[in-house]
C-alpha cells in the first residue's frame, strides 16, 4: 500500500485521467478528495472509492475561484485533518480556435484562470496545511503542447508551459519543507478531452491510429491509467529523491522519428 494513511486531493477526479488516479490512489491506500464543477459526478466517483474501502468526498469547485478553492481544502481538513497530495489535473480547452487569426482577450483570459491561474490557487490553498506538516506531494499537470505543439493554440499552450514554471519554483522554494513538487506532461491518451473535438466512432479511431503511426513511438494512444501509475510513483514515497521534475508520459514523444506533424494525419 503505497500511500497507506495519505490524503489526497485530485480536482478534475470525475473522468479520465483524474478518475484513473483517484481509483489509483484509493487501491493503493489514500483516502481521496475527487472535485469537479458538477457535484453529482463528485459524489458519484466518491462512492465507488468507499466502495474500496478508502475515505472520500466529492466536493464541487470551480478552481479558478479562489472561495470555491480554499472551501475545498478547509472542507478537506475538516474531514480528514490534513491533506498529503495535491494533483492538480483540472483544465483543459472549451472554446473554438486559438492561432493569431481567431485567439480573442476574453478566451485568453478563460483558459489562463482555468489552466493556471487555478493550478495557483490550490496550491496556495493546500501548501500552508503541508508546511505544518513538513511534507506533502504536489503534481501538476501540463500538455505536450506546452514544449512541443503540433497546433497552434495559443492561450492553452501558454498556461501549460506557466503550469512547468509553476512547478519548478514551487519545487525551489519548498523543498526545505519537505515539499514537493513535480509535473507531468501527458501525449495522446484517449480521453472524453477529444469528445469536444471529434465525436468517438470509427472516424475518430482512424484518426488515432494514423496520428500514432505517425507521432507516437510507441505506436498507440496512452491510457488513463498510463497516467495513473508514474502519478502514483511521483505522490509515494519511491519519489523522495525526486522534486521540480517534468516528466513526460507521452508514448516516446516529443522523440519523434518522423517529421509528421498532428496536422498531417488524415481527419
Amino acid at each position: 500500500m503505497l500511500l497507506e494513511n495519505r490524503v489526497a486531493i485530485i480536482t478534475g477526479g470525475t473522468k479520465g485521467m483524474g478518475k484513473a488516479m483517484a481509483l489509483k490512489f484509493a487501491k493503493e491506500g489514500a483516502d481521496v478528495v475527487v472535485t469537479s464543477r458538477h457535484l453529482d459526478e463528485a459524489q458519484q466517483v466518491a462512492k465507488e472509492i468507499e466502495k474500496l474501502g478508502r475515505g472520500a468526498l466529492g466536493l464541487k469547485a470551480d478552481i479558478s475561484k479562489s472561495a470555491e478553492v480554499n472551501d475545498m481544502a478547509a472542507q478537506t481538513i475538516k474531514k480528514f485533518k490534513k491533506i498529503d497530495i495535491l494533483v492538480n489535473n483540472a483544465g483543459g480547452v472549451d472554446v473554438k480556435g486559438g492561432d493569431t487569426t481567431d485567439a480573442t482577450e476574453a478566451d485568453w483570459d478563460h483558459i489562463l484562470d482555468v489552466n493556471l491561474k487555478g493550478c495557483f490557487l490550490c496550491c496556495m490553498a493546500v501548501v500552508p496545511y503541508m508546511k505544518k506538516q513538513r511534507y506533502g506531494k504536489i503534481i501538476n499537470l501540463s500538455s505536450m503542447g506546452a514544449v512541443h505543439p503540433a497546433v497552434s493554440v495559443l492561450h492553452y499552450h501558454a498556461a501549460k508551459a506557466g503550469v512547468i514554471g509553476l512547478t519548478i519554483n514551487l519545487a525551489f522554494e519548498l523543498a526545505p519543507q519537505n515539499i514537493y513538487c513535480n509535473c507531468i506532461v501527458p501525449g495522446p491518451i484517449e480521453t472524453p478531452f477529444w469528445d469536444s473535438l471529434q465525436a468517438p466512432g470509427p472516424a475518430r479511431d482512424k484518426f488515432f491510429a494514423e496520428l500514432c503511426k505517425k507521432e507516437v513511438p510507441l505506436g498507440r494512444m496512452g491510457t488513463p491509467e498510463d497516467i495513473a501509475g508514474p502519478a502514483l510513483f511521483l505522490a509515494s514515497g519511491l519519489s523522495d529523491y525526486v522534486s521540480g521534475q517534468t516528466i513526460y508520459v507521452a508514448g516516446g514523444q516529443p522523440l519523434n522519428a518522423q517529421a509528421a506533424t498532428f496536422l498531417s494525419a488524415p481527419k
